[in-house]
């Protein structure tokens, strides 16, 4: 077991963000969607199903707590759809971006639209991270969809020449408001803050680089732009926020998007990237070896996501210990801590598990946390 200690964040127990959404909240957004409630009524059902999703982490022993990603309809409307004026979201209608699952059934992916000039107007996440700090016992999480998300997604034929005949102050408009709403939740006293970049580990796909190379994109000059955007919006982090980047390779009702380890993005996403810390997918096959790893800089943190979010099974707390060692042969295993791959509803309809199976899988975490790391919660809030 390690000793080293270690108080975060990240902390050695850790979770994605989403949660699967309870009965009453999905039926409160049909309602919503279909006109029979206000969105003041919306809220208030969101609201009372973030208060119990904050306990349900406290109790399972969490020490970073989020909002369950409760007010979203996926991971990434807190800072596209809903960040700025000028995007939408359109079916993919295939093109590559549709996702697979593990009976080989597609599931239809969608792509970003930017339609003018992107305008961040006012914060977005700033009032639902007051309120999620208000109630969490424990340090309040926030995390956002990550910089390059709708590069990715839309490609040069989605993103208005008019509004953008070169794609510079494209980049620019976007670091500019990821800088805004950074700063906001600082001064709101947010200080954990999660960006979900998920283009940056599908880039090793074959198929995904087929996709790019068709609409004009060659995989590598992508990432070295990507990490560059990544750059620039944490070189406008406030002192005293920790601020992390999560991979994965897509994460739809238990499908995915791509299969590629890291081989071919480490020196870039580890040597490159400022970020201080890393929650890597790795609950499968598809995420590949832990040999990239030998690439992280030693200053630098590992979260494992080993616990898979799109399976029901639970898995070996042996098992897990195990895959722990083998990842110290690259990272000392004091600069290594454990999570879900990732969370349990990107999607607000969820993955195919029970939430008997959610609470689970993150008190398997939770306790395998304690056996390798002597982890206790953080008594906070």
């Amino acid at each position: 077991m390690a000793t080293t200690a270690h108080f975060g964040p990240p902390f050695r127990a850790e979770h994605i963000g989403s949660f699967l959404r309870p009965p009453a909240l999905l039926a409160a957004r049909a309602d919503h969607s279909q006109g029979k409630i206000d969105a003041a009524e919306l809220r208030a059902a969101e609201d009372t199903a973030i208060v119990e999703v904050i306990r349900l982490q406290a109790e399972i022993g969490l020490s970073s707590i989020t909002d369950g990603e409760y007010r979203r309809h996926a991971y990434s409307d807190s800072f596209t759809v809903d960040g700025f004026e000028g995007v939408s979201v359109a079916d993919a209608g295939g093109g590559g971006w549709s996702y697979s699952d593990s009976e080989g059934r597609s599931h239809d992916g969608r792509v970003a639209v930017v339609s003018g000039p992107l305008r961040w107007t006012q914060p977005v996440n700033v009032e639902n991270f007051r309120f999620l700090a208000r109630h969490a016992r424990g340090v309040p999480k926030m995390t956002l969809p990550g910089p390059c998300y709708l590069h990715f997604r839309a490609g040069r034929a989605n993103i208005d020449r008019g509004a953008y005949p070169d794609l510079d102050g494209f980049w620019q408009d976007i670091v500019d408001a990821y800088r805004k709403e950074i700063a906001a939740l600082a001064e709101a006293g947010c200080k954990y803050i999660q960006l979900d970049e998920t283009s940056i580990a599908k880039l090793g796909d074959d198929e995904i680089r087929a996709v790019l190379k068709e609409r004009g994109d060659d995989w590598r000059d992508l990432l070295e732009t990507y990490t560059d955007v990544i750059n620039r919006v944490v070189a406008g982090k406030p002192d005293g926020v920790r601020l992390g980047l999560h991979l994965c390779r897509g994460n739809k009702a238990g499908a995915w998007q791509a299969a590629a380890g890291y081989d071919d993005v480490a020196e870039k996403l580890f040597r490159k990237l400022d970020v201080e810390f890393y929650f890597l997918e790795y609950d499968s096959p598809r995420a590949g070896s832990f040999a990239p790893l030998a690439a992280v800089p030693d200053h630098k943190t590992v979260v494992l996501g080993l616990v898979s979010t799109k399976q029901a099974a639970l898995e070996s707390a042996d098992d897990i210990k195990r895959r722990i060692e083998e990842a110290s042969a690259y990272v000392d295993i004091d600069r290594l801590a454990l999570s879900p791959q990732c969370g349990f509803a990107s999607l607000y309809t969820g993955n195919p598990i029970t939430f008997e199976e959610q609470a689970n899988k993150l008190k398997l975490i939770v306790d395998v946390a304690k056996d390798m790391w002597g982890y206790t919660p953080a008594a906070v809030g």
